[in-house]
């Protein structure tokens, strides 16, 4: 990979870098097409990285489609995929590791997947290093994920541009996922209740009216629809300290439904 690299460098070729944990669908491939626009050359990364799931999460029945996966990047304009291995990612059994500031790491997502987001910070680390791309494409449906990786390159000097790319959605508004092949279809049909809520919640503030009592409201139209919310939350989009008027701003959530944990986010002003 890297005397690739070396080649497309010497040619002043400006290389950006996608990385997935694979199993893409069509808002992996949007990112894909995000990053041909902004370069030169694209490389995609697949690597289900073990030290960002948690004790009793899904790492071991993350779907991995390896096959389909390669057919659908080079069909997307994709120049390179690097597949690293666990040995190669993670070389010594106690390694170098890096922590994301808790801050902006301990909550929200964070509150509930304890070590997590240091887990994604170590392996977008390793990717930036191995690959040592100009730009780099991450989808804002992992908000809070965009923001610690913007983070991790201000505060290591990385020389990458962070691009976040708006969430790619289906026709109903649910944001896509891999988990979402978890939903049966009841689920399914349920689902798009997160995003639903979000935007209602989006509205109704924008009407000036209470934060606290539409956040309820909010929560009982999630319990309402089968889902079980973790967090609704009102943001800075910048920090995700408190909400400053004039500032971005964000709405985030998260709930179960069945097996899957739905994540989203949108805008507000």
């Amino acid at each position: 990979m890297r005397a690739v690299l070396s080649h497309w460098r010497a040619r002043a070729e400006r290389i950006a870098l996608v990385p997935t944990m694979g199993n893409l669908h069509a808002g992996h491939l949007a990112l894909i097409e995000a990053a041909r626009r902004r370069s030169n050359r694209v490389v995609a990364s697949i690597f289900v990285n073990p030290t960002q799931f948690g004790p009793g999460e899904d790492f071991d029945s993350y779907p991995r489609t390896i096959d389909s996966d390669l057919d659908k990047l080079a069909a997307a304009g994709c120049d390179l995929v690097w597949l690293p291995s666990v040995q190669t990612m993670y070389p010594l059994e106690e390694g170098f590791s890096v922590i994301a500031p808790a801050a902006l790491a301990s909550q929200l997502c964070g509150e509930f997947r304890p070590g997590h987001f240091d887990g994604v910070a170590n392996v977008v680390l390793r990717l930036f290093n191995q690959v040592r791309p100009g730009l780099a494409v991450f989808g804002e449906k992992d908000f809070q994920q965009l923001l610690v990786i913007r983070r991790l390159v201000t505060d290591l000097a990385l020389d990458i541009e962070i691009v976040g790319l708006p969430t790619r959605r289906e026709d109903d508004g649910l944001a896509m996922s891999s988990r979402n092949q978890y939903l049966d279809a009841d689920q399914r049909a349920a689902a798009p209740a997160l995003y639903r809520t979000l935007t209602d919640l989006a509205r109704q503030l924008s009407a000036g009216e209470d934060w606290a009592g539409v956040r309820d409201s909010a929560w009982q139209a999630l319990e309402a629809a089968g889902l079980k919310p973790q967090y609704l939350a009102w943001k800075s989009a910048e920090d995700l300290g408190e909400p400053v008027p004039g500032k971005p701003q964000r709405l985030l959530a998260a709930a179960w439904l069945g097996q899957a944990r739905l994540i989203d986010n949108i805008a507000l002003g």
